[in-house]
């Protein structure tokens, strides 16, 4: 599907954006992000987007201008959110590529943001089907979280680096005989095999669930996640990439 992307520059528009993040992170008050930040961030040449469809906006992204320690200009990607409606179907991806153009057009050759590992569909997202690379693991990176996906959790956080001037494409994982690190009991429960990579990490499918009706399950998995992929990435180890289904390969 061909989605029309724009950037988002009037306050009416930002306003819409904020509300838009609300929905999608079932919050009814403290947004994620504030209009009058994204005002000032937009007035500073920062990147802001979204789209529309039949007139109400469906998708956005929100990103600031940083710095490597070496001086080179980097993006943080800070927020991206989508509606789980039909029409939106790709639109995840279609953001990320305007938002590549936009940085490529201005000399700035990385972008980073961050995402919870727990969250599969996410994890795929950005490891495979973007291509871009785990380089750091963030133990309760934003303090708590008080909204209808987080509540309850630490905030954990994988930092991704994207690449611009690279040939990264989608791309798959075999985990098929590699011997597993961290995979799920019987009772949905995390068990741990103290083993050496390369080695797999497997995480349920429906963490957020897990978090409203069983939040010491969640607490859980986000200890043993920590334990094993998290020691792995802070000790300067390397993800592969990740199965569909939830299967990290540690490499």
């Amino acid at each position: 599907m061909n989605f029309e992307i724009e950037e988002l520059t009037e306050l009416d528009d930002l306003r819409e954006l904020v509300q838009l993040f609300l929905d999608i992170w079932e919050r009814s008050t403290e947004p994620p992000v504030n209009s009058d930040v994204l005002r000032a961030l937009s007035h500073a040449g920062n990147y802001i987007a979204g789209s529309r469809s039949g007139g109400r906006l469906i998708g956005g992204i929100v990103g600031w201008l940083g710095m490597h320690a070496d001086g080179e200009l980097l993006l943080h990607s800070h927020i991206l959110g989508v509606l789980p409606a039909k029409e939106a179907r790709g639109l995840g991806f279609a953001l990320k590529q305007h938002q590549r153009t936009w940085c490529l057009q201005r000399g700035v050759r990385t972008i980073e943001w961050t995402f919870d590992p727990l969250i599969r569909r996410n994890a795929y997202f950005n490891l495979n089907k973007l291509g871009a690379g785990a380089a750091e693991y963030l133990v309760d990176y934003y303090g708590a979280m008080n909204d209808g996906i987080n509540t309850g959790d630490q905030s954990d956080r994988i930092l991704v680096r994207w690449d611009l001037d690279g040939d990264a494409l989608a791309s798959e994982v075999d985990a098929a005989g590699v011997p597993a690190l961290l995979s799920i009991g019987d009772g949905r429960e995390p068990l741990i095999e103290r083993i050496g990579p390369p080695a797999t990490c497997t995480v349920p499918d429906d963490i957020v669930a897990i978090r409203h009706t069983r939040p010491d399950l969640g607490r859980r998995w986000r200890e043993a996640l920590r334990d094993t992929l998290g020691a792995h990435v802070m000790a300067g180890g390397r993800l592969k990439g990740v199965t569909r289904d939830g299967v990290y390969v540690l490499g």
